[in-house]
């Protein structure tokens, strides 16, 4: 879980808990009642599940 600080983006808290903006949608995909704010206000809770583990089905075919 994460606590917004008034003006949090998705890009920021998933810079912040998973080290890169490209999360944000990881985030938004766990938090879909969220998804109307761009901006946030302080105090929000944001659900930051772990992100899922990467498996050899995600590499694209021509790269086997």
């Amino acid at each position: 879980m994460y606590e917004t600080v008034l003006g949090d983006t998705w890009d920021s808290i998933a810079k912040f808990v998973y080290g890169s903006e490209i999360h944000a949608d990881w985030l938004m995909k766990n938090n879909p009642f969220l998804l109307g704010t761009s901006i946030f206000s302080a105090g929000t809770i944001i659900y930051t599940p772990d992100l899922p583990e990467k498996t050899y089905d995600d590499i694209p075919e021509w790269r086997n």
